[in-house]
């Protein structure tokens, strides 16, 4: 019932204690779902990150070469003097001769740009993988003289072509740039299709380096070289460094200089990611302050008798403490799991909602894989895990210091 004193009409006090309670267990269950919520989106976050990572480099630096040389001037003569000279220079796994091919690929009414690479097959095997993206026995299927093409899917598709089929690629002439003139027309049999998973299957396609020779003419020559080095991150520097004495003026190419701008922007996703997230996890740790201030409030005078009977200013803290540090830690440790659980079915979970709603996230026009892939490390799990549970410890300190601070005698005074 309602109590009136000098005037002030007040509620009763177990019915005040009773809704302060249960808004100091609401602000708790917000502060516990807030910091779980922070640490699922984070881990599920960089889950994403490791895979882009994973993919880029198991998918498209397996298949594009990590540096290239192409000469300036005439084709390199006497390739296989060069490919030794190559191979002895430091940070240099694997080198194998190229004949690059930029044109058009027509099939009756349809046209679509490619760009071909023609290679021998038992080089390019010792510094790619593409072969194992592609149907049938991969890069073996090209056999010099027989004019046959490893293609795209995505190109494959646009032309509405299969194995088998006879494609016609449209080169331009010496001297017109557009190849609008009067194109040079080779005709072609698809050998086999590479499907990747993203945009390089609308790009790339293969051909052996004797047929390349033919059409353009150039012999036993070679337009360059690619490389494939010990580590992909010094794949400039160390193309750079055998171009340096190499007996031939070259331009110089890395992937990182063509793909690279996809590994910098996933390093420049994942540290934000962290800054965001953590400051998300910081702000659900901030309602452990405010439970913990008005659970002070509520409990003063709980307080300043425990600290009549021999409580100790330390034994209040660690109370407090223990308190704020249970919502934090119940929360990173949910969080830890869900996101766990979560990231290792992503890229189904994902696929599935594509296959509802009919549309795709990663269009592989655009992308260099039309999925969402993840992996999970176990270090971004403990270091998130580990981060929101020291910023829930520091959470705690000030109710707590505030909670020791009490004057016994000024509380029960009251």
């Amino acid at each position: 019932r309602d109590l009136t004193v000098t005037g002030v009409q007040t509620c009763a006090l177990p019915i005040c204690s009773r809704r302060r309670n249960g808004f100091i267990a609401f602000i708790s269950a917000s502060s516990l779902i807030g910091i779980a919520l922070g640490v699922m989106a984070l881990i599920l976050g960089l889950s994403a990150m490791n895979g882009f990572e994973r993919e880029l480099k198991n998918r498209v630096l397996s298949v594009v070469p990590h540096g290239e040389l192409i000469g300036m001037e005439a084709p390199l003569p006497d390739w296989p003097r060069l490919r030794d000279y190559l191979l002895a220079q430091p940070g240099v796994e694997a080198a194998a001769p190229v004949i690059r091919l930029d044109g058009l690929l027509e099939h009756g009414s349809a046209l679509k740009g490619v760009q071909l690479r023609a290679v021998l097959p038992e080089l390019e095997a010792n510094l790619s993988d593409a072969g194992n993206f592609m149907t049938g026995r991969g890069l073996r299927e090209l056999q010099a003289g027989e004019h046959g093409v490893i293609l795209g899917k995505i190109i494959a598709d646009k032309l509405g072509v299969k194995t088998g089929d006879t494609v016609t690629l449209l080169l331009p002439q010496a001297g017109d740039v557009a190849g609008i003139k009067n194109p040079k027309r080779e005709a072609l049999t698809v050998v086999g299709l590479l499907e990747i998973g993203g945009q390089l299957d609308g790009l790339l396609g293969f051909m052996h380096l004797a047929d390349a020779q033919a059409i353009t003419g150039m012999g036993s020559a070679v337009e360059g070289f690619s490389l494939k080095v010990s580590d992909v991150l010094k794949a400039q520097s160390i193309t750079v460094a055998a171009a340096q004495k190499f007996p031939h003026y070259v331009y110089i190419s890395s992937w990182m200089s063509r793909q690279g701008y996809l590994y910098q922007d996933i390093q420049m996703v994942r540290t934000v990611m962290y800054v965001v997230m953590l400051m998300v996890v910081a702000v659900a740790c901030f309602n452990i302050v405010s439970t913990l201030v008005m659970a002070v409030n509520e409990k003063r005078s709980e307080i300043a008798i425990l600290k009549t009977m021999g409580a100790s200013p330390g034994q209040i803290r660690l109370t407090f403490v223990i308190q704020g540090m249970v919502n934090g830690v119940a929360g990173a440790l949910l969080g830890a799991l869900l996101g766990g659980l979560l990231s290792s079915k992503l890229t189904q979970i994902l696929s599935a909602i594509e296959g509802v709603i009919g549309h795709r996230f990663l269009n592989p026009d655009i992308y260099f894989i039309d999925f969402l892939p993840t992996e999970l490390h176990m270090q971004d799990l403990l270091i998130v895990t580990g981060a929101a549970i020291l910023m829930s410890l520091v959470a705690t300190l000030y109710p707590a210091w505030r909670a020791s601070g009490l004057v016994p005698s000024r509380e029960l005074g009251h």
